[in-house]
């Protein structure tokens, strides 16, 4: 039985990147909701009808565990997702957390990119409320970047200029640590860190998130020991174009994104 990847596009490649590192012997499923992506700019309503109509094609597929590897659908999607199956489900959230552990001798400012969407959930809200008792957190949605990443713009001036635009009014001496909290994001990994001031330390989910999902196999005895591994790729648009955008991403993201 196959570990399957759900996002909205290409994001979710950079967690299923981490996961093909730490899990060799695992077979893989990786889906990509082609018909809507992107989903951050996207309602409510909607978000969770699409994420919900992708996760029942996906159960299909008789995989023994889903990570829904985009911060956005996590937000919206996760706690009825796991009320409707019994495999575990493994969600996404900015690396809050661990940046501002990061941060703590220093005293310096954690800065989250993120979605539109993503930002304005309750569960990000809560999320930071629940762990940022000093206020040291501040937030800054990216909507155009997953459409940049959607079409393989992931370095030259142009992208420069963007992040730099964004950037602009704040003042980055104070901040230590910059979260990456969409999964299309760390394909910029590389170009942020000749844009960022060289102290402050660049990070996301797909570690934690891959480890949870170690924990959850481990617990149900699931775990492989051996196999060389397998990975298929499927879209909801059913777009052969779109599978080979995908192989294709993986291999970018092995170039730029770690």
């Amino acid at each position: 039985m196959r570990i399957a990847f759900f996002d909205s596009g290409i994001g979710g490649i950079s967690v299923l990147h981490e996961a093909m590192k730490q899990l060799p012997h695992e077979d893989f499923l990786y889906f990509a909701d082609t018909l809507h992506v992107p989903y951050g700019t996207k309602s409510k309503e909607e978000v969770l009808a699409f994420v919900k109509e992708c996760v029942e094609a996906i159960h299909k597929e008789e995989v023994k565990a889903l990570v829904i590897a985009c911060n956005t659908a996590t937000s919206i999607a996760i706690t009825e997702l796991r009320k409707l199956y019994d495999m575990p489900i493994i969600g996404m959230e900015p690396a809050v957390k661990p940046a501002l552990e990061m941060n703590r001798s220093s005293g310096k400012r954690v800065l989250v990119f993120a979605t539109p969407l993503t930002l304005k959930e309750s569960k990000y809200r809560d999320l930071v409320s629940r762990i940022d008792d000093t206020g040291m957190v501040d937030s800054l949605p990216l909507p155009e970047l997953v459409e940049y990443c959607e079409k393989f713009q992931v370095e030259g001036q142009s992208i420069i200029a963007y992040f730099q635009g964004k950037l602009s009014e704040y003042d980055l001496s104070s901040y230590g640590t910059v979260v990456l909290g969409c999964t299309h994001y760390p394909f910029y990994r590389r170009i942020l860190r000749t844009i960022l001031p060289a102290h402050i330390q660049i990070v996301d989910g797909s570690a934690g998130t891959v480890n949870r999902l170690i924990q959850l196999l481990e617990h149900r005895g699931q775990l492989r020991g051996e196999g060389r591994g397998d990975l298929k790729f499927m879209c909801s648009s059913h777009d052969a174009a779109y599978i080979q955008k995908l192989e294709r991403a993986l291999h970018l993201f092995q170039e730029v994104g770690v």
